[in-house]
Formats: structure tokens, sequence, C-alpha cells
């Protein structure tokens, strides 16, 4: 099986919204994604969408935009990113996705070998200290991530692979430790996926955390091309 990942979808049919107030490269937005969606990813693969699908505000608009998403080839799981405001409880989320769609929250799911845990995450202290308010919101991230790491830990089987989604990438230039990283470290996944970052080069943004590959697939970053992170073979 092979793990694909893009995040930001940014998707808009309900609640419109150009993207390309955010530069030139979201021109042809969102026909591109579906497109080279379609060109790379096969029925039995996993494709992993760390955040901010949709623009709308309420799940039944929201799942007007996942609709033709769940349609294309793969398994998809999803996490919430910051603008994803129509994502609230999760119980009643997953009753509403279309077939073959996932989400996690404070928890892991398990496809083939893969196992997926992870969290929205939050701005990380870097050049600038955060505020007290920011400070709160990335604690309690961090022990969200801790408790979806927890449940990975039981799901996962001898010769899994472990993922882990972020939307927030999980630590800020000049990188030092924080309450995310640190929980990343303990769980040891075998890679990190991250978004939220627009206008941004992958081979210039984190690539690692404590050793851990990490990767930034922000749907613009890629080209709208959902980014191959990992392939196993079944036993």
């Amino acid at each position: 099986m092979r793990v694909f990942a893009i995040a930001d979808l940014h998707l808009a049919t309900v609640t419109p919204k150009p993207m390309t107030v955010f530069g030139p490269q979201w021109a042809g937005h969102p026909d591109a994604i579906f497109r080279e969606w379609r060109e790379v990813v096969r029925e039995d693969d996993l494709v992993l969408l760390p955040g901010d699908l949709s623009w709308a505000m309420r799940l039944p608009d929201a799942l007007i935009d996942l609709a033709p998403v769940a349609a294309l080839p793969g398994t998809k799981v999803l996490l919430r990113g910051n603008h994803d405001y129509w994502w609230t409880s999760a119980s009643k989320l997953r009753a509403a996705l279309p077939p073959g769609m996932l989400a996690v929250q404070n928890d892991a799911v398990r496809v083939g070998r893969v196992v997926v845990c992870g969290s929205r995450g939050w701005l990380t202290p870097g050049h600038e200290p955060l505020g007290e308010e920011d400070e709160r919101l990335l604690n309690r991230e961090a022990e969200r991530l801790r408790l979806s790491t927890q449940v990975a830990a039981r799901l996962r089987q001898p010769g899994d692979t472990l993922i882990l989604m972020l939307h927030y990438p999980p630590a800020s230039p000049p990188y030092p430790p924080n309450p995310l990283s640190n929980v990343i470290e303990d769980a040891r996944p075998d890679l990190v996926v991250y978004g939220h970052l627009h206008g941004a080069n992958p081979e210039r943004t984190l690539r690692h955390v404590g050793g851990i590959p990490a990767h930034l697939v922000a749907a613009d970053a890629l080209k709208f091309r959902p980014r191959l992170v990992w392939e196993t073979r079944e036993e």
C-alpha cells in the first residue's frame, strides 16, 4: 500500500473564497487538486488530509465539499485544521462521512499495516516567545496529540508503520523543543506530515523533528499533487 498526503484543500463550494488572494500559485485551484490526485493515487492507496479541508462553517455544507474528495481514489484520513470551523463533534462527523473517509480526533486509525495519529497543533515558540493564550492552546494540542499517540500505540502491531499528522508545523525556526515536539519524540513515529504554510518551499522548511522525517504537504507547496510519503508491502 502506498501512502500519500496533501493538506490545505481549502474547498469552497458553498462558501466561495478564491484562494488566489493568497498568491498566484493558487490559480486553477481546486480543479488542479482533483486532476493531480487522479494521476497518482490508486484505489488501494491511503491519502492523509491534515487539515483546512473546507471553508464551510457548518457540517452539512462541508460535506458538499468533501463529496468529490470521497469519490477520488484511495482511503482518506482527515484531520482538523485551524479553518475547519465545521468540524465540531467527532461522533457526528464520523456518522456523516462518506464511505472510505476516516477522521482522527484524540485517537488513531489503522488502515492495513499503517497506523495514523495526530492533532491540529498550534503556534510553537521560535524567534518570538508565545503569549499566554498561545501557550495554553499549544499545551492543549500537545495533550490531544499525546492521547492520539497512546491510542496509536495500542493499535500498532509488529511491523506496522506509524505516521503522525499535524496541521501546524511541529516547530518554528530556530526549532527549539516544545510540548508538541516532545510528544512526537516520545511516540517515535516513522514520519510526520504537516501543512498550514502557504507559499513555502518544502525543501526549505522543517524536515526533521528529533531525527524523525517531517514533510510539508500544503497543497500549493506540492503544486497540488498528493505527495508519496510512504510505501509498505502488505503481508
